[in-house]
C-alpha cells in the first residue's frame, strides 16, 4: 500500500509538469505557425509588413492567422491570443526591450509581442534590430516563466 501510494504521489507530482510542457510546446507551434503568416503577407504585401496600430494588427490576425474565435487563435488553455505592435525604441536603437509591462506580464497573458525590423537577441526577453525591413521578431511568455523569441531569420 505504502509503494502504491508513493507511486501515485509521484504521478501527481510528474503529470503537471508533463501537461505544462505539452501546453508549451503547443505554443511554440504556434508562434512558428505566426512567424509564417507573416512571411506570408509580406509576400503579398510587396514585403511591407504590418503596422503597428491596432487595427493594422488585428487585420492581420484575422487575415493571416485565423479570425478572432477560431481554434488558429486560441492558445492551448482555450483563450484567444491577442498582439501588441512594438515601435524602435528611439532613445537606445540598437537593442528592444520587453520593459515594465513585459515584466509586469510575466506569466500566460495570451500576448505576441512583435517588432518589425528586428531579430531576436542572445538574452532573454530582448530583440536586437534587425538589418533589413523584412525582419519581424516576436516574443511570448510561456508557462513557468520561459519567453519564446522567435524571428524569421
Amino acid at each position: 500500500l505504502a509503494i502504491a501510494g508513493l507511486i501515485f504521489l509521484m504521478v501527481f507530482i510528474a503529470l503537471p509538469a508533463l501537461q505544462r510542457s505539452q501546453r508549451n510546446t503547443r505554443r511554440r507551434q504556434d508562434m512558428a505557425r505566426i512567424l509564417s503568416a507573416f512571411t506570408d503577407y509580406q509576400s503579398v504585401n510587396n514585403g511591407r509588413m504590418p503596422g503597428t496600430e491596432d487595427k493594422d494588427v488585428d487585420d492581420f490576425l484575422d487575415r493571416y492567422v485565423g479570425a478572432d474565435g477560431s481554434d488558429q487563435r486560441k492558445d492551448p488553455d482555450g483563450e484567444d491570443y491577442t498582439m501588441k505592435a512594438h515601435g524602435k525604441n528611439e532613445a537606445d536603437g540598437t537593442k528592444y526591450y520587453g520593459g515594465a509591462e513585459a515584466d509586469e506580464e510575466k506569466g500566460i497573458t495570451h500576448k505576441i509581442h512583435y517588432w518589425n525590423t528586428a531579430v531576436c537577441g542572445s538574452t532573454e526577453g530582448t530583440v536586437d534590430q534587425g538589418k533589413g525591413d523584412r525582419d519581424v521578431a516576436i516574443f511570448y511568455y510561456l508557462e513557468g516563466g520561459a519567453i519564446y523569441c522567435g524571428d524569421n531569420q
